[in-house]
C-alpha cells in the first residue's frame, strides 16, 4: 500500500481566470497567473504561469500569450491543457511515473453541462485517473470554515477574476445563487477605459491592474486612503510616453458601475432566499472571498446597500482552493462533488 501511495497523487485546483492555484498534502504548492505563452510557428508552449504573464503584451510576431480562461470557464482547450499540464509539472517533474492522479477542480455555480465536460476532458488529458468538480460558492463556504452540511442558511459572495459568484448555502446545498460575468476582469478593463477617458492615457492591462491593487476602492470615504500612484502609459493626442497621478477617489467613479451590477445581484439573491433561510442571513451576515473582496470599501458599500453585516475572509484570495483541499480531503463524505454520472 505504501508503495502505491508514493505513486499516488491527490491534487485540489481552483482553475481561476486570473490565477490558478493548487493544494497537495493540504498545502499550497502552485500559485500562478492563468496564463501560457506559446510560440506562434511551433505552437509549442514556452511558459506558463508567472513566466508567460511577464511576457504578457510585451512579446513580438512570433510568440503569443493566451489566457484559457474566460468568465471562469474554459474558453481555449489545448491552451487550458497545456496550462494544467505545466503546472502540475511545476509540483513534480516526474509526474509520468504516477500512476494515479486524482484532482478536485472548482468551477463557477452558473457552468454549464458542455462547460463541466471541457473540465473533464482537461483532466482526462493530464492523465487524471479520478476527476471531480466542487462549486465556487461551496468550495469558498469550507474554506472560511462554515459548516455547510448544518440546517442554517449562508450567503457567500465570491468576486473571482472572471465570475462573481453570489449563493445561500444550507445542507450541504445551494438553495439559490447568482453568477454573473462581472469581476476582476471587468474592474481591470473599467480602470483602462477611464484612465483613457479621463486623461487621455493608453496603458495595459497589467498597469491597470497593478493600480487596482494599489489604489483600487469601492467608496471615496474610506479608513486609511492609500497615497496617489503614478502611472505611465501612452499619451493618445502625442503618442509619446507620459506620467500622470490617480488615486482611490478616481478608482471609485471608474468602478461604480460594475459593482452597482453586484449589488443587484446580491440583492436578487436574497429575493429569492426562503424566508427562514433569510432569517439566519440576517444574522450571520454576508461573507466576502475572492480577490474582489479586497477592493477597499467593499465590505462597507454591500453593508450599506443590503443593511446586513458584511464580513471579509481572512486570506480570501486562497479561500477557494483551501475549500477544494478539504474537499479532496474528505470526497467520499461530500455528497456536493460532481463526478462523471452527475452529468
Amino acid at each position: 500500500m505504501g508503495i502505491f501511495n508514493f505513486f499516488k497523487q491527490e491534487l485540489a485546483i481552483d482553475l481561476g481566470t486570473a490565477n490558478t492555484l493548487i493544494i497537495k498534502d493540504g498545502k499550497v504548492v502552485v500559485d500562478e497567473p492563468s496564463i501560457v505563452a506559446i510560440n506562434r510557428k511551433t505552437n509549442e508552449t514556452i511558459a506558463v504561469g508567472t513566466k508567460a504573464m511577464m511576457m504578457h503584451e510585451k512579446t513580438h510576431e512570433n510568440i503569443k500569450t493566451i489566457r484559457p480562461l474566460k468568465d471562469g470557464v474554459i474558453a481555449d482547450f489545448q491552451a487550458a491543457e497545456s496550462l494544467i499540464q505545466g503546472l502540475i509539472d511545476m509540483i513534480a517533474e516526474k509526474r509520468k511515473f504516477f500512476t494515479h492522479l486524482k484532482m478536485v477542480v472548482c468551477i463557477p455555480s452558473g457552468i454549464t453541462e458542455v462547460e463541466k465536460r471541457a473540465v473533464f476532458d482537461s483532466a482526462d488529458h493530464v492523465d487524471s485517473k479520478e476527476t471531480y468538480l466542487i462549486h465556487e460558492p461551496m468550495a469558498a463556504a469550507l474554506g472560511i470554515g462554515l459548516d455547510v452540511e448544518a440546517p442554517e442558511g449562508n450567503m457567500i459572495v465570491d468576486i473571482g477574476g472572471g465570475t462573481t459568484e453570489i449563493a445561500v448555502i444550507a445542507l450541504s446545498g445551494i438553495v439559490t445563487d447568482q453568477s454573473i460575468r462581472i469581476a476582476g476582469d471587468e474592474f481591470t478593463n473599467d480602470i483602462i477605459d477611464f484612465m483613457r477617458r479621463k486623461h487621455n492615457l493608453l496603458i495595459g492591462e497589467r498597469t491597470a491592474e497593478n493600480i487596482k491593487i494599489r489604489v483600487g476602492a469601492a467608496l471615496e470615504e474610506i479608513d486609511n486612503p492609500p497615497d496617489p500612484l503614478p502611472v505611465n502609459g501612452r499619451d493618445m493626442l502625442t503618442g509619446i510616453p507620459k506620467q500622470v497621478y490617480t488615486d482611490h477617489v478616481e478608482i471609485s467613479e471608474s468602478l461604480d458601475k460594475s459593482i452597482s451590477k453586484i449589488e443587484e445581484a446580491v440583492l436578487k439573491a436574497l429575493e429569492d432566499t426562503p424566508p427562514e433561510l433569510a432569517s439566519d442571513i440576517f444574522v450571520q451576515g454576508i461573507y466576502l472571498t475572492g480577490g474582489g473582496a479586497l477592493l477597499r470599501g467593499l465590505d462597507k458599500r454591500l453593508g450599506r446597500k443590503t443593511k446586513l453585516s458584511v464580513h471579509v475572509a481572512d486570506d480570501p484570495l486562497r479561500a477557494v482552493v483551501r475549500g477544494t483541499g478539504l474537499a479532496l480531503k474528505n470526497s467520499d463524505k461530500y455528497s456536493f462533488l460532481i463526478d462523471r454520472q452527475n452529468i
